[in-house]
């Protein structure tokens, strides 16, 4: 299999895909736009996006340099998906209620 599941499955990668359906970005846009990713993971995702060919990476040859990210066609066809799976996990929170009982029950 090319892309692997959790690579693009992983809650980093889809908050990166979802916000970069907006347009292309810097890299201090996205992360204060990716609430709680630090600097190192936001580094890793957007590194195995690009890889995986669902983000580009654009530097521009300016004074300071500029660097922008910006979701691929492949990265376009998946948002829709990643969006409906993260409106379906905000509308089911009893799913972090049964993971609470389950942790205190042990």
């Amino acid at each position: 299999m090319g892309i692997r599941l959790d690579r693009i499955g992983d809650k980093w990668s889809m908050l990166v895909i979802a916000v970069l359906e907006a347009g292309p970005m810097r890299y201090t846009d996205l992360q204060r736009e990716v609430p709680g990713i630090s600097q190192r993971m936001l580094t890793l995702t957007v590194r195995q996006l690009q890889q995986d060919g669902l983000v580009t990476r654009t530097a521009y040859a300016e004074v300071p340099p500029r660097v922008e990210y910006a979701l691929t066609p492949l990265g376009r066809s998946l948002h829709q998906i990643v969006t409906s799976l993260i409106t379906w996990v905000a509308d089911h929170s009893q799913i972090r209620e049964h993971r609470a009982r389950t942790a205190t029950a042990t």
